[in-house]
């Protein structure tokens, strides 16, 4: 066990978090996301576990040790509803409001459509899988820059 680091955060995902570069993106998944499949075609190659936690306890976590990148317009990006490009479900509201307040500000979240985000998320680094269990709870974290 480590001072200051949450309990949730398991020594690979610590491991992956701390060998991400500036720029890197990082997967976000619910329980129905294609995670092992997608998860082959990413730099580190393989699933991050984090069972037992939902999507907005995950990002809390993980925004406690991860800096979202402040050099785009939008560090943060869900997987559109299918047919309602336009629509922001609870998931996507709890997540984006983890965003700004671990930002200190108000961060901007796009919305990616479903085929368009599993292309996106085969470029990341790394899939972490959560058991949220709310459709569309996928999110793509951009990496930032500590100062």
């Amino acid at each position: 066990m480590l001072k200051g680091i949450p309990s949730i955060i398991s020594a690979d995902l610590l491991w992956v978090l701390r060998s991400m570069g500036h720029g890197d993106d990082l997967v976000i998944s619910d329980r129905n996301f294609p995670a092992h499949s997608v998860a082959r075609s990413t730099s580190s190659g393989y699933v991050i576990p984090m069972d037992g936690v939902n999507d907005t306890e995950a990002v809390r976590a993980i925004l406690q040790l991860y800096p979202l990148d402040s050099f785009v317009e939008s560090p943060v990006h869900h997987m559109q509803v299918v047919g309602e490009p336009e629509t922001r479900l609870a998931v996507h509201r709890e997540v984006l409001e983890e965003c700004s307040s671990a930002n200190g500000a108000e961060i901007k979240m796009e919305s990616i459509e479903r085929f368009a985000f599993y292309e996106a998320a085969k470029k990341s680094y790394a899939v972490v899988q959560t058991s949220e269990d709310r459709p569309y709870g996928c999110f793509i974290l951009k990496k930032g820059v500590v100062f």
